[in-house]
């Protein structure tokens, strides 16, 4: 058995004296791990950091074995996400939640989307936005997808502001007037076929939204607990804009 892919590093640990099993986001094999001889060389270990963007080659004699990879630099952007914390702490939490994916289980639309993400993440003023929808198209590639498209009460599109904590649906503001204080804020610029400039307060609404589906429906469920990187991002970006 034996493919060639792209992909985005997503974990990296150390596997005997030299070796190193790496944990790869690929475009048409999904989540995939493979064990790198001399992964923890000199040479390899500038290639193997979270969030690079690699060339993937994975043999195996049976398809359900470990298997060997060889991984070759495409674009590093672990490098420049080091030189800012809200950005290093973005990029794990990142790559962290990518591992929610199920293993070998391909997610073409949410790779692209993720490097787009990538690409922006030497820009502050850019990266936050792009990664509360990441995480919005994270939940729906996990099947936990919100639905952003019409009023849960009315039906109608016009006015959604807000989401149901309990269904993922949006709500208007006059059937969610009643009850907003036990509502999530739906930022704007997260409403699909929209071009809406961000608002103050956007981002951080939307980490709140998100998050809030990702812990109760996603990670709780599964006994883990959200990425600490996750939490730390939050606190860097509330610095930021303060």
């Amino acid at each position: 058995m034996n493919w060639s892919d792209e992909g985005v590093i997503l974990s990296v640990r150390a596997h005997g004296e030299t070796a190193a099993v790496a944990e790869v986001l690929t475009r048409a094999h999904g989540r995939h791990l493979g064990l790198v001889h001399g992964g923890r060389s000199r040479k390899s270990r500038p290639v193997l950091q979270i969030g690079n963007h690699v060339d993937v080659t994975w043999k195996a004699r049976l398809a359900d074995h470990l298997g060997h990879m060889n991984v070759e630099l495409i674009r590093g952007y672990a490098a420049s996400a080091m030189e800012e914390p809200a950005a290093l702490a973005g990029l794990t939490s990142l790559c962290t939640l990518a591992r929610l994916l199920p293993e070998r289980d391909p997610h073409p639309n949410l790779y692209e989307v993720t490097l787009f993400v990538l690409a922006y993440f030497d820009d502050v003023s850019v990266w936050p936005a792009l990664l509360a929808r990441w995480e919005l198209a994270l939940l729906d590639e996990l099947g936990f997808g919100l639905d952003l498209t019409q009023c849960a009460a009315t039906g109608g599109n016009d006015d959604l502001i807000y989401v149901s904590p309990k269904t993922g649906r949006a709500v208007s503001a006059s059937a969610g007037e009643p009850y907003r204080d036990k509502l999530l804020a739906l930022p704007q610029f997260l409403l699909p076929g929209r071009k809406a400039a961000l608002a103050p307060g956007d981002v951080e609404s939307s980490f709140v939204l998100t998050g809030h589906f990702l812990q109760t429906r996603v990670v709780h469920p599964r006994g883990d607990e959200m990425p600490e990187s996750r939490s730390r991002m939050l606190s860097f970006l509330k610095r930021i804009d303060a």
